[in-house]
């Protein structure tokens, strides 16, 4: 399924009914009296969280949302019927902006949650509501109101506990395939990870966390350079970061600096939002299966330490270090709640 986290769409809540002007006609009352109904209430425009769904993909083709209309009043007291609310369904994690304004309409984190984003428009008044004892024969009903419409701009923001960060290639989307049950897409080239992937991590004792592999992100990525621009908004809510790095070769053919990566990587976040940079980091050295990589880890340990990082080391494709660290991991989470 193709990930769509932004999007536009508008919408329109029903109108309401207009009142009824009528009267009574039974054959022996001549003089009844008013019995215009009043008219129905518009339906309104609500968006619903649902666990269910992982994509705005449905709002991409159809952008466009409408509810009924209520019916208008009718002679003898009858009331219009009134529409049915439209509820519309996106994945927990959605915030809804005004598009216009760019206000924050709401942000549904809880399944269930749900807001009434366009209201409908209430129904007009008959006339049996305008009789008094000096005014018996009102010939005057209310006019039925105009439902909201706006634009809104839909924002999808992952619910995740820790982020999952690195260069392109560096093994991301293996660790996570590793400590979780979600298989993305991997292979040895870079942005293999065109979109987020979430896994739940399970440790001893029936603990759990979310991760969220975020696709690779590169220096510029602020500014929109390569993928990350689109998706660092999905470290927006994480607690912890699991910060990536690696040794061997990059893609012009010289090796990687993992303390030049880590600091590139932190003035991205910085950029994009000062309290991302802030946030608790777990660094870690990847693919100590190999060779060089294990060699240098003791050196590196070194720098790192110089800055007050402790560095962490291990390998994927052999499981080394992968239970310690996604103990440390749970260490950093233990004191942060999830309305933190």
């Amino acid at each position: 399924m193709q990930f769509i986290d932004e999007v536009k769409i508008f919408v329109k809540a029903g109108d309401g009914g207009n009142g009824c002007v009528a009267w009574h006609t039974n054959k022996f009352e001549p003089r009844g009296g008013p019995a215009g109904g009043d008219g129905g209430s518009g339906g309104s425009i609500v968006i619903l969280a649902d666990p269910q769904l992982s994509t705005l993909l449905d709002f991409r083709f159809h952008p466009h949302f409408k509810a009924p209309s209520g019916e208008g009043g009718m002679g003898r007291d009858r009331y219009g019927k009134s529409g049915e609310d439209q509820v519309l369904k996106v994945p927990v994690g959605t915030l809804v902006r005004d598009f216009e304004t760019g206000e924050l309409v709401a942000d549904l984190v809880e399944a269930g949650q749900r807001v009434i984003v366009a209201q409908g428009g209430a129904g007009g008044r008959g006339n049996i509501h305008f009789a008094t004892a000096t005014y018996q024969a009102p010939e005057e009903a209310e006019m039925g109101v105009l439902g909201k419409e706006r634009t809104l701009m839909l924002e999808l923001k992952l619910l995740a506990d820790v982020g999952l960060l690195g260069f392109p290639n560096v093994g991301k989307s293996t660790f996570i395939s590793v400590v979780s049950r979600a298989r993305p897409k991997i292979a040895n080239y870079p942005f293999t990870t065109l979109v987020p992937n979430l896994g739940v991590v399970g440790l001893s004792g029936s603990r759990s966390f979310v991760l969220a592999d975020i696709p690779g992100i590169i220096e510029g990525a602020a500014e929109g350079h390569g993928l990350g621009h689109r998706f660092l908004r999905h470290v927006e809510r994480t607690h912890v970061l699991i910060h990536l790095i690696e040794l061997l070769p990059s893609d012009n053919g010289g090796e990687r600096d993992p303390l030049g990566d880590f600091d590139t990587l932190n003035r991205e976040l910085e950029k994009y939002d000062p309290a991302l940079a802030h946030r608790p980091q777990v660094v870690v050295l990847g693919k100590m299966d190999v060779t060089e990589t294990r060699e240098a880890y003791p050196a590196l340990k070194k720098k790192f330490a110089k800055r007050g990082v402790e560095l962490h080391a291990i390998s994927a494709a052999t499981n080394e270090g992968v239970k310690e660290l996604l103990e440390q991991v749970w260490t950093c989470l233990k004191p942060v709640s999830r309305d933190t």
